[in-house]
């Protein structure tokens, strides 16, 4: 009986070594959760960063820790009609280059930004755009990444920004916090 009893523990125990060991190469792996407090959105957000509040900007705000310039940043904007399609405010391309000149670099700030990629994406019934760009500044260069999606009249813009150096290094980790911004409800 006794050695029948070890051989389930062992059985069990490969079992949840086998969970853990899959939990842990999943796609979300590194990652946190992060959901709204009314339960509208959510999105993974990297390990090791925390969230911050910012008075008069963007809804959600976390940064990395160690890497403390590199940031991911949630803008919740109201656009008009609750029917509103995403396509009847413009191309990817427009909108991203909407966004460079209204909020990453309206004139005057000495930024000089590159649209790098700008492309379509659908997704649980929402229709998303998400860019990329290329952004120097006077003192350093840094990269970023947007999803921009539209949701009963409000524009989502959500974003990851890091020093261009570190981009190669984080490139997969941000494509997948971009990508995780869902609607819930």
């Amino acid at each position: 009986m006794f050695d029948s009893l070890r051989s389930l523990e062992r059985l069990l125990l490969a079992i949840a070594l086998t969970f853990s060991l899959v939990a842990c190469a999943s796609g979300s792996a590194g990652l946190n959760a992060f959901q709204s407090s009314d339960g509208r959105y959510g999105f993974f957000y990297p390990t090791g960063w925390t969230r911050v509040a910012v008075n008069g900007g963007p809804e959600v705000v976390f940064h990395d820790l160690i890497n403390s310039d590199e940031t991911l940043s949630l803008v919740v904007s109201k656009v008009g009609e609750n029917n509103i399609e995403l396509e009847s405010l413009g191309t990817p391309e427009q909108i991203g280059q909407r966004l460079i000149s209204d909020v990453i670099a309206p004139e005057g700030t000495g930024r000089d930004v590159a649209l790098v990629e700008a492309k379509e994406r659908h997704f649980s019934g929402h229709d998303f755009y998400d860019l990329e760009y290329s952004v120097k500044l006077p003192d350093r260069n840094r990269h970023e990444l947007a999803t921009v999606v539209l949701d009963r009249g409000y524009l989502y813009t959500f974003a990851a920004s890091t020093n261009e150096n570190r981009w190669p290094k984080v490139e997969d980790l941000f494509k997948k916090v971009i990508s995780s911004f869902e609607f819930l409800i």
